[in-house]
């Protein structure tokens, strides 16, 4: 019988993120993000329209057709990002963030990391780079540790 790899927790939570993603709305991008504190998922998110509206699966994407490169212009996306709805999320239900974690498919845009600084979260996990890297200079500076790991792997290990 060959060896199993238990993943460590790192790639745990990177894996969990990464299936959260596949409920995204966006054409361009699936990003899943998991806030986890003392190895307890606080709260979840995935971008994507806001609630109750039409998303870009049924409509189409709106920066596509306008094209708007990746990683700019942000507020013209019809998506809420993974980070936010997972801070969203969080509130919504009564839960601290401060001191957690967060893991997601991709890096942060700025607009997501002020977000998490605010909300006080001390360390972001990442296996993707997007194509906004001014969050660095930001996390350096309120002291979020940042993390970009390889990409987990998406094979699920199920003994029977």
């Amino acid at each position: 019988m060959s060896e199993i790899k238990r993943p460590d927790i790192d790639e745990y939570f990177l894996k969990i993120a990464s299936v959260v993603a596949e409920r995204a709305t966006c054409r361009r991008h699936h990003i899943g993000a998991v806030a986890v504190k003392d190895k307890h998922i606080l709260s979840t998110g995935y971008n994507g329209a806001a609630a109750g509206t039409k998303d870009c699966l049924e409509l189409g994407c709106l920066r596509d057709e306008l094209g708007i490169p990746s990683g700019t212009r942000a507020e013209i996306c019809r998506a809420i990002h993974a980070e936010q709805n997972a801070i969203i999320q969080a509130a919504l239900h009564g839960i601290s963030l401060d001191g957690a974690t967060i893991y997601c498919t991709h890096s942060p845009c700025i607009l997501c990391a002020k977000m998490m600084a605010n909300a006080r979260i001390k360390r972001v996990v990442t296996y993707h780079s997007y194509a906004d890297r001014s969050f660095i200079d930001l996390f350096d500076e309120v002291g979020i540790e940042y993390e970009l790991l390889p990409a987990p792997s998406s094979e699920i290990i199920n003994l029977e």
